[in-house]
């Protein structure tokens, strides 16, 4: 099975099977069968993709409901350290963050269920980060929790002074504001 749990419920890492030769590599980055057959029956709607350069630190956002959105991530080009904050209040790990490097030579991808905060820092020269959702963005549900909450305590793996931020980011408020 090319999912792999990891210590927050429902929160996986997928790692395709890679076909490789002299040619090059093929894998499947997403199939639907697959996905279903480990319980997983997102119906996905909409694709981003974003480039960013060193240092730039993306989130932690997330979608209320009606709008909240599972995610399914990787890296196309570079690497960069994906983090997930668990955010459902039923939820054993509620309050808990899970990061990994997702990088285009690891392949990996991560699902993240709805209910998590999602961000991600570039820790390569450059990087090219996509993303399916199921469910459509929507501007009047987007949260967030800013990026070095100390109740968090998230290791982003650079020095924070070296971040690049958007200015939304800079003002999120922090995890205690969100139960």
């Amino acid at each position: 099975m090319p999912f792999i749990p990891t210590p927050i419920p429902d929160l996986l890492v997928f790692e395709p099977q890679i076909w490789a030769d002299e040619r090059g590599y093929f894998f499947e980055a997403f199939n639907a069968q697959t996905f279903k057959n480990a319980g997983i029956e997102s119906d996905f709607v909409q694709d981003n993709q974003a480039r960013s350069s060193f240092g730039v630190l993306r989130g932690l956002h997330y979608q209320l409901e009606p709008f909240a959105q599972a995610k399914l991530v990787r890296v196309l080009e570079g690497e960069v350290l994906d983090v997930v904050v668990d955010i459902r209040p039923q939820s054993p790990a509620f309050g808990q963050s899970y990061s990994i490097r997702l990088s285009a030579e690891n392949k990996k991808q991560l699902f993240i269920p709805r209910g998590f905060a999602h961000g991600y820092v570039v820790l390569s020269p450059t990087a090219e980060f996509f993303y399916k959702c199921d469910n459509f963005y929507s501007k009047a549900h987007e949260g967030g929790i800013h990026y070095n909450d100390p109740q968090l305590n998230i290791d982003w793996e650079i020095d924070l002074s070296e971040a690049i931020l958007s200015e939304k980011d800079q003002v999120l408020p922090y995890f205690g504001a969100h139960r």
